[in-house]
């Protein structure tokens, strides 16, 4: 399959100053998911049925343009929503032309779909709604991943796939969440072009600024290749170079910030594939307490579990000399 194109801009902006970093969780401090500070109130307000806050959250990421915070909430919301919809009901009753709350309700919509195991059909039934509400969305990408996520879960052809992304590059060229789409839609409709995902990804990173969370998309470029077996078709040199990348783009964040989490949470993984303990140590040590489902699911049904496994083991490899 040929690449897609990537709309990319040349690379600007400085580096980001690191931060201290924290002290190393225990065992009963570690958190699973644990919200942002932003996101953490609007939840406990949408858990007493009340959707004023998650509204007002959203519209700021939306009038801010906080693309990669608006994408990263409304899945949150969404996956809250499976259980508790209450809210978000009352929302769309209240309010039914609210951009932000047919955001979330499409993303919901979609999730759902992909529960089924007749995913694909249900998905090419929402797609025509789905593309919709992204073209009625104005300058947001957001529902141009959903787009994109469904078409991936739709089996859409390359051209129709490729005329999605183009909608969704031309709102925000370097939006990570529309390139994990991409990369996600790439991996699937070719599982063995390991090469071609990567070079897909260093792409987006080289052309980013160094500030945009696109610059650590070969990290999870590598975390396909090593989870699909590709580990062994590609020059290891890649993969650590894609490792590499990610260390420095995570220098950019505080110690123990949820929101640095789940890329703090892939590279462990990736390091811990490639056999690299001491560095996983130290973003074990920078991720505190925060341990995200993403990429520990990856492993079985208990996320948490795997993760204080593999830091256990972390730990014994350092102690013992190794890496």
């Amino acid at each position: 399959m040929a690449l897609l194109p990537a709309f990319l801009r040349t690379a600007r902006a400085g580096r980001r100053v690191p931060r201290p970093a924290a002290r190393p969780a225990a065992d009963d401090e570690v958190l699973l998911d644990a919200p942002d500070d932003r996101l953490g109130p609007a939840l406990v307000a949408a858990a007493h049925g009340e959707y004023a806050p998650v509204a007002g959250l959203l519209a700021a990421t939306r009038e801010n343009a906080e693309w990669e915070h608006r994408d990263r909430y409304a899945t949150r919301l969404a996956a809250f929503a499976r259980s508790r919809s209450g809210w978000l009901d009352d929302w769309r009753a209240a309010r039914p032309d609210d951009p932000d709350a047919l955001l979330v309700g499409v993303r919901l919509m979609v999730d759902r779909c992909w529960d089924s195991p007749v995913r694909a059909e249900l998905l090419r039934q929402a797609g025509p709604s789905v593309t919709a509400a992204a073209e009625g969305s104005g300058p947001d990408p957001v529902p141009w991943r959903i787009a994109l996520d469904t078409a991936r879960g739709a089996r859409t052809g390359h051209a129709e796939f490729e005329r999605l992304w183009a909608e969704a590059v031309r709102r925000s060229p370097h939006h990570y969440g529309c390139h994990v789409a991409a990369l996600d839609y790439l991996a699937a409709a070719s599982p063995r072009a390991h090469r071609e995902c990567l070079d897909f990804a260093e792409t987006a990173a080289q052309d980013a600024p160094e500030d945009a969370l696109v610059r650590a998309l070969p990290v999870r470029a590598a975390f396909a290749c090593l989870t699909a077996g590709g580990g062994t078709t590609v020059d290891r040199a890649r993969l650590d170079a894609a490792a590499d990348l990610a260390i420095a783009h995570a220098a950019g964040y505080p110690a123990a910030d949820p929101w640095a989490a789940e890329l703090r949470n892939l590279l462990t993984y990736v390091l811990v594939r490639l056999e690299r303990p001491r560095d996983a140590a130290e973003q074990l040590r920078l991720t505190g307490p925060y341990v995200t489902s993403f990429p520990w699911d990856r492993d079985g049904d208990d996320p948490l579990g795997r993760f204080l496994q593999v830091r256990d083991g972390v730990r014994a490899a350092v102690a013992g000399g190794r890496g």
